[in-house]
């Protein structure tokens, strides 16, 4: 968004709106961009340059409304209602509707490509569920509402707001830039890729029948029926059906031996998903903790493809601050880039997220930290805090960004999610 004018540039008037219209105009200002004051002005300014006022807009219930405006507008606008008989909160209005109806809503900036993200790690308990449940929750809320999104740019200063504050430190008790802005709007699938189910089983799913069809027997070439009547909407009241989960089967347990036997495995889970990308703007898979073909197939399915810009697609990994996450990194980089050698494919790094970080651990976690921090390539994109909020949303099977939408961890889910983008 623009930056404020400050208040020597400008003069401060106060009049009423109707607590509809500034809702609105908040969430159009921020969907465009630009500063409420930047929209009043310009909304003032061109009515003001009409031939007679519009039509009459409902003020009852208006409350007291400030803003900044340019030093001489309010007085022009003062007497072009007066001559124009009408009065300021009226006024007022027209104009600000003038600028909604001039600046409707922009449509939701949708990829060319469905963009792949794997999220993975092969060391079990970084959180590579959480991380998946809220990306995808965080790219799929609606574009017409603001939500809390902290745009702190400079991971450093997280870490000190996180040294000097603790992680228990509420959005707005934080130093950390906090921001209204609107939801990306998009069509989400999530993946559960991993045979212990715990994406399905957090979102309230219920996991495959081991009798039935499922991604398995797709990626293995004996299909039961049509993938898209396994994919289940999730909190569609929040969420507004751009939320969309395909459960995981305990028989993916066997994926990697069923896998042997097709040919170009590599290929099997892309084979699989191909089909539904044209529903999805992004599709995220939530990779099991493991280094075998399963692995293969997902980092080949997030491979950049022909046409496809850099960074569109690829690994996202979740790690801790804390040495053995370090190891099962090396081990996880070596494998995806012996793929790249070996089947000549380009698979980018979207970043690395530090999940469950808790500056009290000391030592550790903080020069931890700084070590992924000092990586530089993939960098460091997110930073998630061990808060009792997941948890909770877990043990209640809510997604948590409906659960708890204002926590610490929803605020840096979405921060997640614009560093993706």
């Amino acid at each position: 968004m623009t930056s404020p004018a400050s208040s020597s540039d400008r003069e401060k008037v106060v009049s009423k709106l109707p607590a509809w219209l500034r809702q609105a105009l908040k969430i159009r200002a921020a969907q465009h961009g630009i500063e409420i004051q930047t929209a009043v002005e310009q909304g003032i300014s061109d009515w003001c340059s009409l031939a007679s006022a519009t039509a009459n807009v409902d003020t009852s219930g208006a409350d007291s409304f400030s803003t900044f405006l340019p030093p001489g507008q309010w007085e022009q606008f003062r007497e072009i209602a007066t001559d124009r008989r009408v009065s300021l909160i009226q006024g007022l209005a027209q104009s600000v509707q003038l600028w909604l109806d001039s600046n409707p809503t922009p449509d939701v900036a949708r990829p060319d490509v469905t963009r792949r993200i794997i999220v993975c790690n092969q060391k079990g308990g970084v959180g590579k569920t959480a991380i998946t449940a809220g990306l995808g929750e965080a790219l799929a809320e609606d574009a017409n509402t603001l939500h809390p999104v902290r745009v702190a740019k400079a991971l450093t200063k997280a870490l000190r707001a996180s040294e000097t504050y603790g992680d228990e430190t509420e959005p707005d008790e934080s130093p950390l830039d906090i921001e209204n802005l609107p939801g990306p709007g998009l069509r989400i699938l999530l993946v559960d890729f991993d045979p212990q189910c715990h994406l399905t089983n957090q979102l309230g799913g219920t996991p495959l029948p081991m009798n039935g069809d499922s991604l398995t027997n797709h990626m293995a070439g004996d299909p039961k029926g049509n993938l898209r009547d396994l994919i289940i909407s999730v909190d569609e009241e929040h969420f507004g059906d751009r939320l969309h989960l395909l459960p995981a089967c305990n028989d993916a347990f066997l994926l990697d031996v069923r896998l042997s036997a097709v040919r170009a495995r590599e290929a099997a889970l892309e084979r699989a998903l191909a089909p539904l990308e044209t529903d999805y703007d992004v599709i995220i898979v939530d990779c099991p903790p493991s280094l075998g073909l399963s692995m293969d197939a997902a980092a080949y399915y997030g491979r950049r493809r022909e046409g496809e810009k850099t960074g569109q697609s690829g690994a996202l990994i979740v790690v801790q601050a804390e040495d053995s996450s370090a190891d099962a990194y090396d081990l996880l980089t070596t494998q995806i880039d012996d793929l790249r050698g070996d089947l000549q494919v380009d698979i980018d790094y979207l970043g690395i997220v530090v999940n469950l970080y808790d500056s009290r651990r000391g030592y550790i976690a903080t020069s931890s930290l700084q070590g992924w921090v000092d990586i530089k390539d993939p960098r460091v994109v997110g930073l998630i805090g061990d808060l009792k909020e997941q948890k909770e949303a877990v043990r209640v099977k809510q997604p948590l960004l409906s659960y708890a939408p204002k926590s610490q961890q929803a605020v840096g889910m979405r921060a997640l999610a614009r560093e993706v983008l």
